[in-house]
């Protein structure tokens, strides 16, 4: 049984469907989307509450007259005023798998009327009209065209993460829905990561380990050497939020940084972290000992390293990949790490996820596979929890949302 409940007041009327909206005017841009604001830190990370109140009037935007703060919720947005229903918002489950965590379900609970989607689809009349959120976590529920329809009032899509790539973004917009995800909760954990395989991966940490605890290690060898980081070239692909605190880290290690991005940073952002700017990207490829890959998803970077890009590379090189999983070719990795085109891959995404037990790259010596936990700490989990919740409100009282994802 869901633990999960909902009210049932009112039915639908009989045979409603949502009328598809005209398609909204996009900006294109070269890479796909964008977040609202730009680089730098969200408008929640920027200001302080009275700030962001004060800022939020300035646009002449009408504020919640309760203190949401002395309740232990988001400065600035409100839940329900007082009795009023909480607004009605659909996730997956709760618990399992891919479900929201069951320490988070208290807090999200003071703000919204959770509905499964167990649930939804049991009492589809009683509930379609009432949804005016999705709550995306670990990518569910999935959203497609035939749950759209069922949805006349949803207005806003949370999703957890930076990556948007499980969404149509064109078929949202199409329908008005807004979309959001968490770019920044996760980007200071996903850059402590990028460096941890970086390390792990030049010092053979996986592999020392496997030798150490070894029933058949008699001894350890003395020429057992792995290759340095201090001093090294590291060539960041996508110097975004994540891109640039792997920068910041990196410089700590007396790193030479290069990078390529879509956009050139300024030049107080470059000499900060005394990064250099390839235009192309081959020009990455072939100077760095460490080429980190922090890009979106999109159809300009799917497989945009492969056969040819890993030949570009240094032989002595890594090559370390903390965005998505088609964002390389796997089987021109498998080959070109058989045949020692590059020394060594870390990897904390593959496509798919996870690999079949059978699959090539897991019988490779000089790779390193993590599960995909970039983000995966206690405090990022619930921080991004508490973006998508204040993203929610904002969308459903007519507040800038922090985190939208623009087309």
């Amino acid at each position: 049984m869901s633990r999960v409940t909902g009210t049932t007041a009112g039915a639908l009327r009989k045979g409603s469907a949502r009328p598809k909206a005209g398609k909204a005017a996009a900006t294109p841009r070269s890479g796909g989307w964008r977040n609202r604001g730009g680089r730098g830190l969200c408008p929640r990370q920027a200001m302080g509450g009275q700030q962001r109140r004060l800022a939020t009037a300035a646009l002449g935007l009408r504020i919640p007259a309760c203190s949401a703060g002395e309740k232990g919720l988001p400065i600035g947005v409100c839940p329900a005023m007082e009795g009023q229903e909480l607004p009605y918002v659909l996730i997956d489950c709760i618990g399992g798998k891919h479900g929201v965590y069951e320490d988070h379900v208290e807090f999200l609970e003071k703000h919204f009327h959770l509905i499964s989607m167990k649930e939804y689809l049991e009492n589809k009349k009683s509930l379609s009209e009432k949804i005016r959120a999705i709550y995306m976590w670990y990518h569910k529920p999935v959203i497609n065209e035939e749950l759209l329809q069922s949805l006349p009032n949803l207005k806003i899509v949370a999703s957890s993460g930076v990556g948007i790539d499980h969404l149509n973004l064109h078929l949202l917009s199409s329908y008005g829905v807004k979309v959001a995800n968490t770019p920044f909760a996760v980007s200071t954990d996903t850059a402590d990561f990028g460096m941890a395989l970086m390390l792990a991966s030049s010092r053979r940490l996986v592999e020392g380990y496997q030798m150490a605890v070894s029933p058949n290690t008699e001894y350890f060898p003395a020429d057992w050497l792995g290759a340095e980081v201090s001093g090294a070239t590291l060539g960041i692909v996508g110097m975004g939020t994540i891109g640039y605190k792997v920068a910041q880290r990196a410089k700590a290690f007396e790193m030479k940084i290069l990078y390529h991005n879509r956009n050139q940073r300024n030049k107080e952002e470059e000499s900060a972290i005394g990064a250099v700017y390839c235009k192309k990207i081959d020009d990455l490829l072939q100077q760095s000992d460490f080429v980190l890959l922090s890009v979106a998803l999109t159809p300009q970077t799917h497989k945009m390293i492969g056969k040819r890009e890993l030949e570009l590379m240094k032989p002595t090189a890594t090559l370390i990949n903390i965005s998505r999983g088609l964002v390389v070719d796997q089987d021109a990795l498998v080959e070109a790490l058989q045949k020692k085109v590059i020394k060594a891959a870390a990897l904390d995404v593959t496509y798919p996820e996870p690999l079949p037990r059978n699959h090539p790259l897991l019988k490779l010596k000089n790779i390193i596979i993590t599960p995909h936990i970039g983000s995966a700490t206690k405090k990022t989990r619930r921080l991004m929890m508490e973006d998508m919740t204040e993203s929610i409100q904002a969308g459903l009282t007519g507040l800038p949302i922090p985190n939208e994802v623009l087309l």
